[in-house]
């Protein structure tokens, strides 16, 4: 493989730009139909159902850690490592993407501090992964724009197996930490992480740098590796389950597209490898519908799976598809895995659904578009999910806006012009907010979102809004809403659409 022929996977290279001028930035990505009250349910989350995971992870990981210092220095320590490790470095990865994402428990609080703790597990900089997280749902596998691309095209042989001992990966992680704590920001960083939240990054960076340093201290004190085996050295040894799963996820699949059928993999795994990696095998759903909850996405799965690729059999299948992906990757990398088990939506055939663009680089970019017939893209084309839209006819000033007798806890899209808005149902005494309809940091669409009390959650990114106010209650969420006067007459929900002062 020659370097002329390598793409550039930097965020700040002539991919990033390139990405923009293929309309693959921050564009709309395809969703299968579900219907609405359906995804509502199973968007909801159980403090109790995550807490019994995560106490069960935690009591698992003190169990072997106890047996790790009972059997020291005997050979019978290396075992109970080896599963404090894998605990540690290795699931600790899916707690800290579900309460990431805020998904995992209904408190916001709890989300935070296992988020937290996890972030120090696995050395990662818990502001900086939260924004290079929101980018990877963004923009995700477009080269030049996702940061969590783990095998850029083509990956060696040698370079998989050094994922799974990543004696050079951790290392730089730190060296970046300590960069960071320096106030020394990467342009990487600096490229999605907003301006304000820099002060927390190199407070965050400070704290890791002086935990890391205390237990290296301790150990040279002491005369022991125990501090370190314990604090920092799991995040190497026990990263092989975390690269075993998150090789699964996106691997030897399509860059450059606007599908998550095409460019993730769903992957049916025992219930232990479920619980350990917090059901992230469903990872095309995931994607798609990132409110979800992982204790609800088997179920999720069950619903739209008709409309997904069929999921891998089993963890040894994906593995055989992925590295001879990657095998052919490595002689050519445009080899892009053929994915004809994608079904059509509405009795479409799939290459009706896709234009594709071959660009002065020969990259195929696939996005789903609509055509206007004249053989130009006019509008992407959005798959319905179910949710109601109301034109709204005009009556004294006042826009009809529908009927008021909406669920409790639900939220209804109203296109009206070039305009979008949400009419948002908090609770059973005619309580209704309009706001703009799309989220201020990812233009999604909020209808599609979760309602929890008088707080709305963007689908897309997990960003929250008071709805009294409109003011942003969780990241990646900075802008707030604007909100609009709402009434109810004679059973029907009209609004003049000015904006509330």
């Amino acid at each position: 493989m020659s370097e002329a022929s390598r793409r550039d996977y930097s965020l700040t290279g002539a991919e990033s730009a390139l990405a923009v001028e293929r309309g693959l930035v921050e564009a709309e990505w395809f969703r299968p139909p579900i219907e609405s009250q359906r995804l509502h349910a199973l968007q909801q989350r159980n403090n109790h159902r995550a807490a019994v995971d995560t106490i069960l992870w935690l009591a698992l990981l003190m169990a072997f850690g106890y047996l790790a210092w009972m059997a020291w220095p005997s050979w019978w320590a290396v075992p109970a490592f080896a599963v404090y490790g894998a605990l540690y470095g290795g699931a600790g990865d899916s707690r800290w993407h579900e309460c990431g994402h805020g998904t995992a428990f209904r408190s916001k609080r709890l989300n935070d501090i296992v988020y937290y703790l996890a972030s120090f597990m696995l050395l990662r900089q818990p502001t900086l992964w939260r924004w290079s997280h929101v980018r990877h749902h963004t923009d995700t596998i477009i080269v030049g724009r996702d940061p969590e691309i783990v095998f850029p095209r083509p990956t060696s042989p040698l370079g998989v197996i050094a994922t799974f001992v990543p004696l050079s990966k951790v290392p730089q992680a730190l060296w970046r930490t300590a960069k960071h704590a320096a106030g020394r920001i990467d342009t990487d960083a600096a490229d999605f992480i907003p301006v304000d939240e820099l002060g927390k990054l190199k407070w965050e960076s400070r704290v890791y740098i002086a935990i890391i340093a205390g237990a290296s201290a301790w150990s040279l004190l002491a005369w022991t590796p125990l501090p370190v085996l314990y604090i920092g050295l799991p995040t190497i040894y026990g990263a092989w389950l975390m690269v075993f799963f998150a090789l699964t996820q996106h691997a030897g699949l399509r860059e450059d597209v606007l599908d998550h059928r095409l460019n993730s993999r769903t992957v049916y795994m025992n219930p232990i490898l479920r619980f350990l990696y917090s059901n992230m095998n469903y990872h095309v759903e995931h994607h798609i519908f990132p409110t979800v909850p992982y204790y609800a996405l088997p179920a999720l799965h069950d619903e739209v799976k008709k409309h997904l690729a069929p999921a891998s059999r089993s963890t040894f299948a994906a593995y055989r598809e992925i590295f001879s992906a990657m095998r052919k990757q490595w002689q050519d990398s445009s080899f892009d895995l053929p994915r004809p088990d994608v079904p059509s939506i509405n009795g479409k055939v799939n290459k009706d659904d896709v234009v594709k663009n071959d660009d002065a680089n020969g990259a195929d970019v696939t996005s789903a578009c609509a055509n206007d017939g004249g053989g130009g893209v006019t509008s992407r084309h959005r798959i319905d999910t179910g949710v109601t839209v109301w034109a709204g006819d005009t009556h004294d000033g006042m826009v009809d806006l529908g009927a008021a007798d909406m669920p409790m806890g639900t939220s209804r899209r109203i296109d009206r012009g070039d305009n979008t808005y949400a009419l948002h149902r908090v609770n059973d005494s005619q309580e209704f907010y309009l706001t703009d309809g799309l989220c201020t940091h990812g233009r999604a669409h909020l209808a599609e979102g979760v309602l929890d009390g008088c707080v709305i959650e963007c689908p897309k990114h997990n960003g929250c809004f008071d709805l009294s106010s409109g003011a942003p209650t969780r990241l990646p969420a900075t802008a707030s809403l604007t909100r609009y006067e709402v009434t109810v007459r004679n059973g029907r929900i009209v609004s003049d659409l000015e904006e509330t002062r």
